[in-house]
């Protein structure tokens, strides 16, 4: 049994994730519950408060942009979607312009019917006629309990009050209010620095710590930036950007009806467009999948019950899809992250994994080593050494390396282990 039986530390967590490699044109303005006016994108404020929703804690988020913005997003690939991810969905494609998001948590408005999709048009209306906007400018999302209709009068009343409260600052509780079973905010600002010399900001929060597998992002996240684009080129950006970072995590292999990532660029910074395939391309994009990578690996670090993040580095695969492939299934395999959970450097169930994964390789080529420590070589030749092995697993950060022996194709994946306080979340969480 592993000694670790207190989950990850949002400091820690923090520490770990704010590891990831930092592209040289990108600046760290603000993480770890802080932030500044300042910090915040131009023309972009927040708000998050307590509605009712829940019995207790914030669980309704604003955010408005100033300017008219332009919209990205992507979305749940889950057949069974929630009304707001289909309003929600259909509001990013058809809209030139996107002013709000709002948010509440405690209740997802999933298999709600005709009456949920009501419930999220109204909340489009609602916040529409607070600011001032139009209802398809409003991006509606929500999160939490499948099932329920959501209660509309603390929703509207959260929202004309939240209205009132929208600030450069509110960033915080914003993040705050669209926890569930979240231990923590997760939040990052950042500067990029263009080709000419202009900044322009990045910042994004994040929720999700159960029910997380990569299917699109399987969780929510919300996005902000004053950098000037076109509609086509920011969806661009964001899809890449979600391809190597929320698209490869996992805390349990469930895929959520609610899933969504929206980004908003208001070019309030007045720089100059970013243009598909120029230099400032590839800057914003490069630091928007940092910033994408460093949020998705907060929440893999907060999954429930959690006591360690394991990042697997797949190597030698035939393509980067089937390295993905193999990560993937290696990441939501029960058995290899009980293994993890109980310090037990069980290679086979890694090995039992990959076979499954549909990635192309010749299972006597497989070579697999946790922190550095050699576990299994080329023609399965088991070199553990048990008592090294149980020390390198008693970390909480574990790099899981797989060489496939096949071809240059890589990835990474980051999941956690698997342990009685998941169960334990989950065993009650409607109770």
């Amino acid at each position: 049994m592993s000694t670790f039986i207190v989950p990850i530390s949002r400091e820690a967590a923090y520490e770990i994730a704010m590891q990831t490699p930092k592209p040289e044109h990108v600046s760290i303005l603000a993480a770890l519950d802080q932030e500044t006016a300042e910090a915040t994108p131009k023309g972009f404020s927040f708000a998050g408060l307590h509605s009712g929703v829940k019995n207790r804690n914030k669980d309704l988020m604003l955010s408005y942009s100033e300017h008219p913005a332009i919209a990205a997003g992507v979305f749940t690939t889950n057949v069974v979607k929630a009304p707001p991810v289909v309003l929600s969905q259909e509001f990013v494609a058809k809209s030139n312009a996107i002013r709000a998001i709002v948010c509440n948590s405690g209740n997802a408005n999933a298999c709600t019917g005709e009456p949920g999709m009501k419930d999220a048009k109204a909340m489009a209306e609602i916040t529409a006629k607070a600011l001032k906007i139009l209802p398809e400018e409003v991006v509606v999302s929500s999160t939490g309990v499948i099932g329920r209709l959501l209660p509309m009068e603390p929703i509207k009343n959260g929202i004309l009050q939240a209205s009132q409260e929208l600030s450069p600052i509110g960033f915080q509780n914003a993040a705050a209010a669209i926890m569930t079973t979240d231990t923590f905010t997760k939040t990052l600002f950042i500067e990029i620095e263009l080709v000419s010399g202009k900044k322009v900001k990045l910042c994004g929060m994040a929720k999700g710590s159960g029910m997380i597998h990569p299917n699109m992002a399987t969780m929510l996240a919300f996005l902000s930036t004053d950098a000037t684009f076109e509609k086509s080129v920011l969806q661009q950006a964001l899809s890449e950007s979600n391809q190597c970072s929320f698209n490869c995590i996992s805390v349990d292999g469930d895929t959520s009806t609610n899933d969504m990532v929206v980004v908003l660029a208001n070019g309030a910074a007045q720089a100059e467009l970013i243009e598909p395939g120029s230099e400032n391309y590839d800057r914003f994009q490069v630091a928007l999948q940092y910033l994408m990578t460093v949020l998705g690996k907060l929440i893999v670090l907060d999954g429930e019950g959690a006591t360690k993040f394991i990042e697997l580095n797949i190597e030698g695969a035939e393509t980067d899809e089937d390295a993905r492939l193999a990560g993937k299934t290696v990441a939501t395999s029960s058995l290899f992250k009980t293994a993890l959970f109980g310090e037990d450097a069980n290679w086979g169930r890694i090995i039992a994994a990959l076979g499954r994964s549909g990635a192309v390789f010749n299972p006597a080529d497989v070579e697999v080593s946790f922190n550095g420590l050699p576990i299994l070589q080329k023609n399965y030749d088991i070199v553990i050494k048990e008592e090294e092995a149980k020390r390198v697993l008693k970390e909480r950060l574990v790099e899981v390396h797989i060489k496939l022996g096949e071809g240059s194709g890589s990835a990474k994946v980051w999941t956690c282990d698997l342990t009685d306080g998941y169960i334990h979340i989950n065993a009650d969480y409607r109770t």
